[in-house]
């Protein structure tokens, strides 16, 4: 049994939900989002509330269930807060700066590496020396997934911390080599 899927998804005022079979659309204040759940489970509107129930009990429905009653809540907290995510540049020179829809980073190779913004993901550049990227949407997927690809161009090293990291994130520190 899924502890998480067992308590229903509740509907706050100000968003409407709508269920036609395995399809759940959510319209709030920030925007729309749309969640195709899998056939494993099935999916419901009862008092203002979205209950999710797997079809049968297989392994497989019993992890679809969960994910899907999360997946449903994700949509429900987009569309009304939305969400964020704060990557910082560490490292001598290393900066970043939008140059009209794109991400242009400057991290320490030969040329700058440029990443292009999705729609329906907003990219802000700041701080003192251009090396906080704030990168903040609706889709919870969608703003982990560009904050993950922009980390992935220099992820921090070990040794002299350098590189794109998670605000917050704590970087193990090896010790070099000695003489």
């Amino acid at each position: 049994m899924s502890r998480i899927g067992k308590k229903p998804v509740s509907v706050p005022s100000g968003v409407t939900a709508t269920v036609s079979g395995q399809v759940v659309k959510m319209k709030g204040p920030k925007g729309e989002l749309t969640f195709t759940a899998p056939e494993d489970v099935t999916v419901e509107m009862k008092d203002g509330a979205i209950a999710i129930a797997p079809v049968d009990e297989s392994k497989k429905a019993r992890s679809m269930w969960g994910m899907s009653r999360t997946r449903i809540a994700n949509l429900v907290k987009g569309v009304t807060d939305g969400y964020s995510r704060t990557l910082e540049i560490q490292g001598v020179g290393y900066r970043a700066a939008m140059k009209g829809k794109d991400l242009a980073l400057n991290i320490g190779f030969s040329h700058d590496v440029t990443h292009k913004i999705p729609a329906g993901v907003e990219v802000k550049v700041g701080g003192a020396k251009q090396e906080v990227i704030t990168i903040s949407g609706i889709d919870k997927q969608l703003v982990g997934q560009v904050a993950a690809d922009i980390r992935s161009y220099r992820p921090p090293e070990p040794y002299q911390g350098k590189g794109i990291r998670y605000q917050g994130e704590y970087i193990f520190r090896k010790e070099g080599k000695k003489k």
